[in-house]
């Protein structure tokens, strides 16, 4: 009996697959699971298996070309037994011959009333397939994006007309089209550089931890010092000193090996016109505080002139921001594609705080530290035990 090949869920959120290349030829046998088809989505690069033991019949999907989950993609030759022991001895009798299955989904009940042996689904889908945007894309629509210089974000907001949801080439360009109507100002270099990094850097799993830390010693340590340190650079020193002790958590995972820094060089962030510039202190583990503070101060002002030295950026290992400026107590930065690390520093509130030595609350000024990681290199109990070690260097500034 014919057995149909079945295009998969091949995730939650996976509507569709493109045929990259069939992996056995018709006439071939085949074992249960084994590959036979490979399948490109939007997320990767996947197999759909044999559902049963038998010969290849025939396949009636093309490569290079879409099909959604539940399509029919080709028929297996199988015994009774066989299909019996798969659980597939109930297909369709019209499976075989209709090839308009090839653009439908199982959703819809087979015509003849008979229960199909395998009965895929797209059920679990987080949000409507069409309320995915571009989720995915043909090669087709990839090639004109390409021409326009757009990508995928980009298309983030257009709801598509076909198969399961899919964006097809006449939704886009009904949408540029809809665009030339709107308000349209041309974004500045630095934006379109800015999005393009956080486009790059969003590619990688990016997770967040954070803990409170007392500033009191800090700012009783700054209102000392002359020249003042700023905020952001007690959290560069510290974090450059705890790198210096162990600098793997600033790696970067490059195929399946892990780059170590060769200097510890940390950038921190300065809001420019329009954008973030991030320069870059070169060996901050190896000068003290006070010794930084002229190059910091120097930093800042060139950066918001959008002057600053070659020498001073690019390359850095680490960022820290500073996100307490604008009143903010707690944010989730974005490491730069190059980096693994930034570390943030929320505003200081004062808040009561319990005191062993007294038995009593006092008051206290308080921020939060968070530090995003590439979650890739980093687990939350490496991230934590960094976060811990730089938040510890931050309440005994005189060691900075």
């Amino acid at each position: 009996m014919q057995i149909p090949i079945i295009m998969p869920q091949l995730g939650e959120s996976i509507a569709e697959a493109t045929i990259v290349s069939f992996l056995v030829k018709p006439g071939e046998p085949v074992e249960a699971d084994q590959d036979i088809i490979e399948v490109e989505t939007n997320k990767a690069t996947m197999n759909v298996a044999s559902p049963c033991r038998g010969r290849i019949e025939k396949f009636v999907a093309q490569p290079n070309e879409s099909y959604p989950v539940g399509a029919v993609l080709g028929q297996i030759e199988a015994t009774q037994e066989e299909a019996a022991r798969s659980g597939l001895d109930a297909p369709s009798p019209n499976a075989a011959n209709d090839t308009e299955q090839l653009r439908a989904t199982s959703t819809q009940p087979s015509g003849d009333g008979e229960k199909r042996g395998v009965q895929p689904t797209i059920r679990g889908l987080p949000v409507p397939a069409y309320a995915a945007g571009a989720s995915y894309m043909s090669p087709r629509m990839k090639a004109r994006m390409d021409e326009l210089g757009l990508h995928a974000a980009d298309l983030s907001g257009i709801a598509g007309s076909g198969a399961a949801g899919r964006v097809t080439i006449q939704d886009f360009e009904k949408y540029i089209a809809h665009l030339e109507n709107q308000k349209l100002t041309q974004a500045s270099t630095m934006r379109v550089a800015v999005a393009d990094a956080m486009r790059r850097s969003w590619t990688r799993p990016i997770a967040s931890v954070g803990l409170p830390v007392c500033l009191d010693a800090l700012l009783a340590h700054r209102k000392q010092a002359n020249p003042k340190p700023g905020l952001a650079l007690y959290a560069l020193r510290a974090l450059a000193v705890a790198l210096a002790e162990n600098s793997a958590p600033a790696g970067r995972l490059v195929g399946s090996q892990i780059v170590h820094p060769f200097s510890i060089d940390v950038g921190f962030a300065v809001e420019a016109e329009d954008g973030v510039l991030v320069p870059v202190i070169r060996n901050a583990d190896k000068k003290p505080l006070q010794e930084l503070v002229t190059r910091y101060d120097e930093l800042i002002e060139l950066a918001r002139q959008r002057k600053l030295p070659g020498d001073a950026t690019g390359g850095s290992i680490a960022t820290v921001t500073n996100f307490g400026t604008f009143g903010l107590t707690w944010a989730t930065p974005i490491p730069l594609p190059e980096q693994t690390l930034v570390l943030g520093l929320g505003a200081g509130r004062k808040t009561p705080r319990w005191d062993e030595a007294t038995d009593q609350f006092v008051p206290v000024v308080e921020a939060n530290l968070t530090l995003s990681f590439d979650h890739r290199v980093l687990d939350g109990g490496a991230a934590g035990r960094l976060l811990t070690r730089v938040a510890g260097l931050l309440v005994q500034p005189e060691k900075l």
